[in-house]
């Protein structure tokens, strides 16, 4: 059990941050789709440039994964119209629920219950694509 106390506790802090970051504020969101502020593209930008640092130093270390193996980032294919649609299909989720998957829950951590609809929808289109997976060009 202590060995997912620190995932927990990791977990809690995350949310912490996003939330005092307004990160999860729907407002915060509907600002960035429509282009009206920075903010939200700050957050994700640094994100970004905070985990390619980390990444980096973690391979230079010979830092290893959980398991106890060599990290190892895999090399992604060349399917860029899948990426687009992908990423559509996900943007399009985020702009009408108000959130992405992390912080769904976190919202739902802060009194924001409708969110449980939104994990359960999201819980369902899991569901179906394990279903369609094979039937999906990949």
């Amino acid at each position: 059990m202590t060995k997912f106390l620190k995932f927990f506790l990791v977990g809690i802090f995350f949310g912490i941050v996003l939330v005092k970051s307004e990160a999860v504020s729907w407002y915060r969101i509907f600002e960035m789709f429509k282009f009206q502020s920075f903010h939200m593209y700050g957050i994700i930008g640094t994100a970004v440039i905070t985990g390619v640092l980390l990444l980096q130093v973690a391979k230079r270390s010979h830092l290893k994964t959980t398991q106890g193996t060599n990290l190892r980032v895999p090399l992604k294919d060349k399917g860029f119209v899948k990426y687009i649609i992908g990423g559509s299909i996900f943007g399009l989720g985020w702009a009408l629920c108000g959130a992405c998957p992390g912080p769904m829950y976190i919202l739902v951590g802060t009194g924001v219950f409708s969110m449980l609809i939104v994990i359960a929808s999201a819980l369902f289109g899991t569901f179906i694509y394990g279903i369609l997976k094979r039937k999906l060009p990949h």
